[in-house]
């Protein structure tokens, strides 16, 4: 063994040494501080689960408060829900008896003034029998009131204090009065929940009615577009403006000439089909006229013919027959055909050459302006770089 081995050897047990000093391994007062911090750790724990266990009960007591307080509230609420249907039942039942009472009350009132107007009306002609005839042969009668008049008029004949008293009746019927003198405290708070009761219902029944005359008005409003759309496109198909039946009145149709003066005995139908398109089938009649009679004219033209070829045809061979007459005609009606073939493909080919020339110029601009602006951007940068 050499003796840098033995020195590591005894540097490695100085250090081992050092490390259960600073640790306090083998000190019997180090395990007790231990054993204390231990213990200690685990009362503290026992306390947080014990105080744990306790805020835990207390919690499942307070949901189960809730549950039945809940459970209670359903019962109530049930409760009340049938008292409020049968009041309503009830409220229902009492209103038609007072709507029928109220109708047998007008039936039973209308017989008893007809009774009244027939009375009058027979002692009234009793006492026109019973008169002397020395007398005058004729009487003015009065109108009673309320006799030969229709409702309406009834209505429009009333004085204003009659319909002040109708009115106060009505609102007596709709209004009624709070009887509550000589209440308690329990039975004014139970008047005054019933009439918080009645509000609530009022209120909803108010909402209800409101969102469905909303409803109402935007389904009405969504029926008037479609009519309208409906209305544009059939306007369309007979030729008339979009806008032509979507208005208040129908539109008007020019069914003749404010200059005519003879008798049109035409029907409406066949006035009204001649401003229904009818402008585009004379355009066309018009143009097929046009181009029959140009057509006409071009087929009878004087056809100008060469003049005779007495020599040799041009291009004739030893031994080929000679030219008929119509077939010189034939050739040269075929010749000027080819000739207008050609000169029409010379000059497509001239417009191609055209446009490739234009094309050409137009690619070589292009490539000037691109050379002057990188010359510029070249100058701007040597001027930068001067600059700085």
């Amino acid at each position: 063994m050499s003796d840098d081995e033995e020195y590591t050897s005894s540097e490695e047990e100085e250090v081992v040494e050092e490390t259960r000093e600073e640790t306090g391994e083998g000190d019997p007062e180090f395990i007790k501080r231990q054993d204390q911090k231990r213990s200690d750790l685990d009362d503290q724990l026992k306390e947080y689960i014990t105080e744990w266990r306790k805020q835990r009960s207390k919690e499942e007591d307070e949901l189960k408060k809730l549950k039945e307080k809940q459970a209670k509230r359903k019962v109530t609420r049930a409760e009340e829900e049938q008292k409020m249907a049968q009041r309503k039942k009830e409220e229902e039942e009492r209103r038609v008896r007072e709507a029928e009472e109220k109708k047998q009350r007008e039936i039973e009132e209308k017989r008893m003034r007809l009774e009244e107007a027939e009375k009058k009306r027979q002692a009234m002609l009793q006492a026109m029998k019973d008169k002397d005839k020395k007398g005058p042969n004729f009487t003015i009668a009065k109108k009673d009131a309320g006799l030969g008049l229709s409702s309406a008029a009834m209505e429009r004949n009333k004085t204003k204090e009659q319909l002040e008293e109708e009115k106060k009746i009505s609102l007596s019927f709709r209004i009624k009065p709070l009887a509550i003198e000589g209440f308690g405290e329990a039975k004014l708070r139970e008047k005054a929940q019933e009439l918080w009761e009645l509000i609530v219902k009022l209120e909803t029944e108010k909402y209800d009615l409101e969102e469905r005359q909303k409803r109402q008005d935007y389904d009405l409003k969504e029926l008037k577009e479609r009519q309208k759309q409906q209305l544009r496109h059939k306007a369309l198909k007979k030729g008339l403006d979009p806008e032509a039946l979507t208005g208040k009145y129908p539109p008007k149709i020019q069914v003749a000439s404010k200059y005519e003066r003879r008798v049109d005995t035409r029907s409406y139908d066949d006035k009204k089909k001649l401003f229904e398109g009818g402008y585009n089938t004379v355009y066309a009649e018009t143009l097929e006229k046009t181009w029959q009679e140009r057509q006409e004219r071009f087929t009878q033209r004087t056809k100008s013919k060469l003049p005779k070829w007495f020599g040799e045809r041009p291009g004739k061979k030893a031994g080929e027959p000679e030219t008929p007459e119509g077939e010189e005609d034939a050739k040269a009606d075929e010749d000027i055909v080819e000739d207008d073939e050609e000169v029409e493909e010379e000059v497509v080919e001239e417009e191609d050459e055209e446009a490739e020339e234009d094309e050409e110029e137009e690619e070589e601009e292009e490539e000037e302006e691109e050379e002057e602006e990188e010359e510029e951007e070249e100058e701007e940068e040597e001027e930068e770089e001067e600059e700085e």
